[in-house]
């Protein structure tokens, strides 16, 4: 039950949140952090590159329905979901936090809690580890033109495409280029890399909170405004979840590829998306833009939890219900 707790990452983020509220960075210190954020998201995605086995990728299109379900869910599900919340109540929250939910419903999943929670719930690990890589590699590529789909409909412009090139597509690339070299190294020292990626996350939240604080963010964000964005993160978790969980059962998924699709379909990252934002949107709306994807990770973390023990509960308890025995005829 380890992740009821308050995770130590979502910590750090809100130490990054508080220490930007009352010592933004700003003057000469603005130029200094905004290129340092520019090469720490390189760095991020040329490991991340690094560290995807070729094996994984060939072993993603196995499975290929199974995981076109768990894409469907991720890259078109969840956008029209978020359209459609947008269209029935635009003005329950400013424009910039919608921007932000919508930004949050074209991310990929997470990886690491998308398989932990399956194995909790006794489901398909294999196809749960495919999936979930599948999605974080192909968000790479979906999610900007996702983005650029999406607000264009609402007359919002997302930042340069050059910008997503050289940032993510790029270094990605050559992470997997040079995978063959690296990977070994970059297994080995999985831990200390994970650290380094939650460390450049925790710097681009630093300096992306200091722009929106220094332009009056929480003069013009009332507490109130927080509660609606929980709101609508969970509205958006629940009927994903409730979704996915209909969906695999009228097409007669068996139970451990359920649990699969439930889990990878329904979890949004964290770890990739703030880095995003940081390339797709201006510096000034960023701080705002991650505040729903900030809220939506614990969110999925405490539902999915008890989600993960209950599907534990029907998994055991298929596994020790006896088949029925055929009868012959005659």
């Amino acid at each position: 039950m380890r992740f009821l707790k308050i995770d130590p990452f979502l910590l750090g983020l809100l130490t990054s949140v508080l220490l930007a509220t009352v010592v933004p960075c700003h003057g000469a210190a603005v130029p200094v952090f905004h290129w340092l954020s520019v090469g720490l998201i390189a760095l991020m995605f040329f490991l991340q590159g690094a560290r995807l086995s070729r094996k994984a990728v060939l072993d993603g299109v196995v499975a290929w329905k199974l995981h076109l379900l768990i894409l469907a869910c991720t890259f078109v599900l969840f956008p029209l979901l978020g359209l459609a919340a947008h269209a029935l109540f635009p003005g329950l929250l400013q424009p910039d936090i919608w921007m932000g939910v919508l930004f949050l419903c074209c991310l990929p999943s997470t990886v690491q809690s998308s398989i932990a929670f399956t194995s909790i719930g006794g489901g398909n690990v294999p196809a749960a580890v495919c999936a979930a890589t599948a999605s974080n590699v192909f968000g790479i590529f979906i999610t900007p033109v996702l983005v650029g789909l999406v607000l264009s409909q609402h007359g919002q412009a997302t930042g340069n495409p050059l910008d997503i090139v050289y940032q993510l597509l790029l270094p990605f690339i050559l992470g997997q280029v040079l995978q063959p070299w690296l990977g070994a190294w970059a297994h080995r020292n999985k831990k200390i890399l994970s650290f380094s990626d939650r460390g450049s996350v925790l710097v681009v939240v630093y300096a992306a909170f200091s722009d929106a604080v220094m332009q009056g963010l929480w003069h013009r964000l009332p507490l109130a405004e927080l509660g609606l964005i929980a709101v609508v993160d969970s509205a958006l978790l629940f009927a994903v979840l409730g979704l996915t969980i209909f969906g695999g059962r009228l097409i007669g998924l068996p139970l451990k590829d359920e649990i699969a699709v439930v889990f990878c379909g329904s979890k949004k990252t964290l770890a990739s998306g703030v880095p995003m934002a940081n390339v797709l949107f201006p510096p000034a709306s960023v701080g705002v833009i991650v505040l729903p994807l900030m809220l939506y990770h614990q969110i999925q973390l405490f539902v999915c939890a008890v989600l993960a023990r209950r599907f534990a509960r029907l998994s055991a308890a298929q596994e020790n219900t006896p088949a029925m025995p055929v009868r012959k005829a005659g």
